[in-house]
């Protein structure tokens, strides 16, 4: 029997909105509003902090210009994906968009508003391989000639990209040169006990992909595909080899004393969508089934 995967649905409300239409990004914080009063005891010290000493830091944004950081409303998370997080909203690196951050260390997911608010967290399967970068031509080789050690999810800032893969299944594409994307759980080899990986506790089981990032699938259906189209996102794989400041130029915001890192960052991704033509994942065939809010 497959235990129920454990997705942390923060605000069930807002992602019924969000399903329902395409909801601005001001309309969504006024929906929130009592949940960011709770929550606001969590992130005081940090703000009151970041407010004390940004216009002192010139590395910072000026008050003024400066973004909320990010409300986890007690969701637990790595110290990368809170640095990230408060650092994407703080500097509006997000450009007013949705922000999902995977997690690969903990092989874990968030999706949050344009305001900041983490609306879900969700286990996800990753790249069978450690690694950071994209081995060179592996999107056009047969998945029988992948080798394990090419199986990586890359690390980076993506542009999420609704799309669908070569069958007509529709995913969330990531790296599309590469055929990486975001979508549903995939049960094609039964002997990968995916859906029962997708469900164990233990980050480690949870590596298993060609190298694309499998979901539970009312995760997929009612909180990453409905932001990704209404709202637009901008995705933050957390590499796996090295501090995420390296990758993003990112640092804690919520520390007096900190500045920007000097670091050769990667291309930015595109800030604007391009619709692409229906594209192989780099993984088997991918089914299209449908969840239920009640597994949620």
């Amino acid at each position: 029997m497959i235990e129920k995967m454990p997705v942390r649905l923060i605000h069930p409300q807002l992602v019924r909105s969000v399903c329902a239409s395409c909801v601005a990004a001001a309309a969504i914080a006024l929906a929130w509003s009592p949940a960011r009063a709770a929550a606001e005891h969590e992130s005081a010290a940090a703000a009151a902090s970041v407010a004390k000493h940004s216009s002192a830091n010139t590395s910072l944004p000026s008050v003024q210009q400066a973004g909320p950081l990010a409300d986890f409303h007690g969701t637990p998370a790595s110290a990368g994906v809170r640095e990230v997080a408060n650092w994407a909203f703080y500097t509006h690196d997000n450009h007013g968009r949705a922000v999902v951050i995977l997690d690969k260390q903990e092989a874990t997911v968030y999706a949050f508003t344009p305001g900041g608010y983490l609306v879900a967290s969700a286990p996800a399967l990753l790249g069978l391989a450690v690694g950071d970068g994209t081995v060179p031509g592996v999107g056009d080789k047969p998945l029988t000639k992948v080798a394990e050690d090419e199986r990586t999810t890359p690390a980076g800032r993506f542009l999420a990209e609704p799309g669908v893969d070569d069958t007509g299944v529709d995913v969330v594409w990531i790296d599309y040169d590469s055929g990486v994307a975001m979508h549903r759980v995939i049960t094609t080899f039964p002997e990968q006990h995916r859906p029962e990986r997708l469900a164990s506790p233990n980050a480690k089981d949870r590596r298993i992909s060609y190298g694309c990032i499998n979901l539970p699938i009312p995760f997929y259906e009612q909180v990453l595909s409905p932001t990704v189209r209404n709202l637009g996102a901008i995705v933050y794989v957390l590499p796996e080899t090295q501090a995420p400041r390296e990758v993003f130029g990112s640092w804690d915001v919520t520390d007096p004393a900190a500045h920007p890192p000097v670091v050769a960052r990667r291309p930015a991704a595109p800030e604007t969508a391009t619709p692409h033509p229906a594209q192989r994942l780099r993984e088997p065939q991918a089914l299209r089934t449908s969840g239920s809010a009640a597994d949620l």
